[in-house]
């Protein structure tokens, strides 16, 4: 392949028990080629001319007991080219190995510590991968967020040579379970963007926003509401150009109970959305709104 002129980096938070992978490239989808992770496994990054088959087989290695040491010295071992491959991995322990090879276009470099490793090819600059490593260690919060950081970092140091095209952020769970799908905790793409890490950053806002009304709707199953409506606040200041998410918010406050708040809600809903106060009348009859009929009409006319 041609070179996938990248940065990038590789994490494990044992607070919050994920770890995750952050990239910013000149490349269309750069997410499809350079990032993997399994849950209760690892992470990997494969880049720069990339062997795609380092991401699959490196994680396999590691379900298997390899450290991931040993994982990225077999598959190298066994790569006709590894001089011209970049690939860091890290498991489930924290452990990380890191490869860059000799001939990978300058500049091209490394930098690991205790639970992560940045890397990167065609950089302006050989500041790069050192910028990362500096924003990851320092900062707090998400570990999706520290990732953006550190890719936000890079970019300031001078980024890619070629400039940029797609970003992407995949986080899992350090500690696998048998519902695999609630293991990933973030995974979002830009597949083509002039400015990528803008849009990313914009959609974790989004994403963060979901994440509290979800959390909203899960407390006010437990009778928790007051908890709920901070949630559910939170989600709305996050993403206060989306009807659609006061819509729902609104729609577990009324088969609650509350009233009042969720008539408040509605109208600001219908407001920005004439279209919503149809849906609103076709849910009782999908079980989604617990409403009698009187009360049913007194929405529809708010």
């Amino acid at each position: 392949m041609r070179p996938v002129d990248t940065y990038s980096i590789v994490a494990i938070d044992r607070k919050s028990g994920e770890m995750g992978v952050a990239v910013q490239s000149h490349w269309f989808s750069v997410g499809s080629v350079v990032t993997w992770a399994e849950a209760g496994v690892g992470i990997v990054a494969t880049q720069a001319s990339v062997e795609v088959s380092y991401g699959p087989l490196g994680l396999a290695l590691m379900k298997g007991g390899k450290t991931p040491q040993q994982a990225l010295k077999s598959l190298l071992a066994t790569d006709p080219r590894p001089e011209v491959r970049q690939v860091a991995m890290l498991d489930s322990h924290g452990r990380v190995a890191v490869h860059t090879g000799r001939r990978c276009m300058p500049e091209a470099g490394h930098k690991a510590g205790r639970g992560f490793s940045a890397q990167a090819n065609i950089m302006r600059n050989r500041r790069v991968w050192n910028a990362m490593a500096r924003s990851f260690r320092g900062s707090k919060g998400s570990l999706a967020d520290r990732l953006m950081l550190a890719l936000e970092s890079a970019e300031q140091a001078g980024g890619d040579l070629r400039g940029r095209q797609s970003a992407a952020i995949l986080v899992v769970k350090v500690t696998g379970s048998s519902t695999p799908w609630h293991d990933r905790v973030v995974d979002l793409r830009v597949e083509d963007h002039p400015q990528p890490l803008v849009e990313m950053r914009r959609l974790l806002r989004i994403h963060a926003a979901f994440a509290h009304a979800n959390n909203g709707d899960l407390l006010m199953e437990k009778g928790e509401n007051a908890k709920a409506l901070e949630e559910y606040r939170r989600s709305a200041s996050l993403s206060p150009e989306n009807p659609e998410l006061r819509f729902w918010q609104a729609v577990t406050l009324l088969n609650h109970g509350e009233m009042v708040e969720g008539k408040s809600i509605l109208r600001s809903v219908f407001r920005a959305n004439k279209d919503m106060k149809t849906l609103l009348g076709r849910l009782p009859g999908v079980g989604l709104l617990k409403v009698d009929r009187e009360t049913l009409q007194q929405l529809l006319r708010l």
